[in-house]
């Protein structure tokens, strides 16, 4: 442990206690694996509310509705661990929803890519755990994101990249819905088609919420399956918190040779706190101490 979290450790006594879960060796079942995979993103949730909610600020309606989706990437999908994260052929993820990074960063530690004690410096004064993700003070982290519209083109790149080294290697980026309102996005989606890259899989985080309205009230996105199918995508859609539908469909990709896959995740921002559940006040709203502790109920009753 750092002497600054050492420091931020002495005084939030019981904020960090998620165990480091690891993954399960190649010979797990698949029910062992979506098993573990939910228990890990239960605990994920369990640690980020305690993150957030000591750190009072963060993100925590956008970080449930993506934490299934990260759970199953890190627990079982990507080829990459902690003691290859320099690897050549290692499979990128990028967070271009950047603003989840408290997400990122607990997923990270339950599979041993952070030290777990790390996280009580979570956007604390000099801490390497800010707001948004930096590739050079967090393992694991391979794109600085925040800015919306950045992660997808910079993924575009890795998987290109893949492709000019003859590389196996497969990039996953996650995308918030209201994200795709920017045009970088789209721009970034014909070159991935144009250059075939099937290997590039997008994720969207389909929540149908973003800062302080609906998608559908500020910049529409439907039919959003046949927009991307238009720009050359092979499209999937899938129940987002379903950790077997996540599971099956992001360890197949991809689809279709030739073409990039684009996997519509249907989730609820918040889930599954009943007051937080595709309630969009809470995109940046930090819990007071009753929902704090509601909340971490509510996930007890989870196992």
């Amino acid at each position: 442990m750092t002497e600054l979290a050492e420091a931020v450790q002495s005084h939030v006594t019981g904020h960090v206690t998620m165990p480091v879960l690891g993954r399960l060796d190649s010979h797990a079942s698949r029910a062992e694996q979506i098993a573990h995979i939910a228990e890990a993103a239960r605990q994920i949730r369990v640690q980020d509310l305690k993150l957030i909610y000591h750190a009072g600020a963060g993100h925590i309606g956008g970080d449930f509705s993506a934490i299934d989706i990260l759970a199953t990437l890190y627990g079982a999908v990507l080829d990459i661990s902690p003691d290859r994260v320099t690897d050549p052929e290692r499979d990128r993820f990028i967070l271009s929803k950047g603003h989840v990074a408290g997400a990122l960063y607990t997923t990270l530690a339950a599979f041993g890519f952070l030290p777990v004690a790390e996280l009580a410096t979570f956007l604390q004064p000099l801490s390497a755990l800010n707001g948004h993700p930096n590739r050079t003070k967090v393992p694991g982290v391979e794109a600085n994101t925040g800015p919306l519209g950045h992660g997808l083109p910079v993924a575009v790149g890795h998987a290109l990249s893949a492709k000019l080294d003859v590389s196996l290697r497969r990039t996953y980026v996650l995308v918030g819905d209201g994200e795709l309102q920017e045009g970088s996005n789209w721009e970034a989606m014909m070159a991935a088609s144009q250059h075939q890259l099937d290997r590039l899989t997008v994720i969207v985080d389909r929540n149908r919420l973003q800062q302080g309205a609906t998608v559908k009230e500020t910049n529409d996105l439907d039919p959003l399956p046949d927009k991307a199918a238009a720009f050359g995508f092979a499209v999937v859609e899938v129940n987002g918190h379903d950790h077997g539908e996540l599971l099956d469909v992001l360890s197949s990709v991809p689809f279709r040779p030739g073409k990039p896959t684009f996997v519509i995740a249907h989730t609820h921002k918040g889930h599954p706190i009943s007051f937080m559940s595709n309630n969009v006040a809470w995109h940046h709203k930090v819990p007071n101490e009753s929902e704090y502790r509601q909340a971490l109920a509510e996930l007890e009753k989870e196992r």
